[in-house]
């Protein structure tokens, strides 16, 4: 790829742990199929209720209900008020190192999917001031009105940041944010256990992050 001028981050899943083992753990506690709630999520994935609520064009009593009739759609009835406190994840350090190392000498910026009540709940602790700080730019979904993956918000990310997608890299949990990345000419690193997606990032960056 051409010279890297700029890496974009997702947040949860990324510099935080992913959600998906709480998920995990709350299906087996409620006797759920193995995935699930997933699959709630992915269904009509641009206009169902996580959607919605990540636009800020629902509140979270809403969401509540409208995640329930969803659920209950496919089989098994969860009200969407129990799902919100699994978004809670750990801080990754060794990102958080990465992202510092990465900071000195390139742009940075976070394109975060989350929610107007967010700072209410316990995700919010997520949003550690010194964390966000690093970055030179940050997107929210509730605040922008859109979310990933519409291609929308990452222009709005390298139209601030200055920056040509091709010079960018982007890393996300989801397959599904990192197709319209990939698209616009960006590199692409799916996260799972940060080790490997820093050495791919290394490797494109071209110095050190650990």
């Amino acid at each position: 790829m051409s010279a890297v001028k700029a890496v974009i981050w997702d947040f949860g899943g990324v510099i935080s742990s992913s959600p998906f083992e709480a998920f995990a753990r709350f299906e087996a506690e409620r006797g759920l199929p193995t995935g699930f709630l997933r699959t709630v999520n992915a269904t009509n994935p641009h206009e169902n209720a996580w959607a919605r609520l990540e636009r800020s064009e629902i509140d979270a009593e809403a969401f509540g209900a409208l995640f329930a009739a969803e659920s209950r759609a496919l089989g098994h009835e969860v009200d969407g008020r129990d799902v919100l406190p699994l978004l809670s994840g750990v801080i990754r350090p060794e990102m958080v190192e990465a992202l510092r190392r990465i900071g000195a000498r390139l742009k940075t910026g976070c394109i975060t999917n989350n929610f107007t009540a967010m700072q209410g709940s316990t995700m919010g602790s997520l949003y550690k001031a010194d964390i966000m700080k690093l970055f030179h730019h940050v997107i929210e979904s509730a605040k922008a009105g859109l979310r990933k993956p519409d291609p929308r918000i990452y222009l709005m990310m390298t139209d601030a940041l200055g920056v040509d997608p091709a010079h960018c890299v982007y890393l996300d949990d989801l397959g599904i944010n990192l197709k319209p990345a990939r698209t616009l000419g960006m590199a692409t690193i799916k996260v799972g256990e940060p080790g490997p997606a820093l050495d791919t990032l290394e490797t494109l960056v071209g110095f050190p992050l650990r």
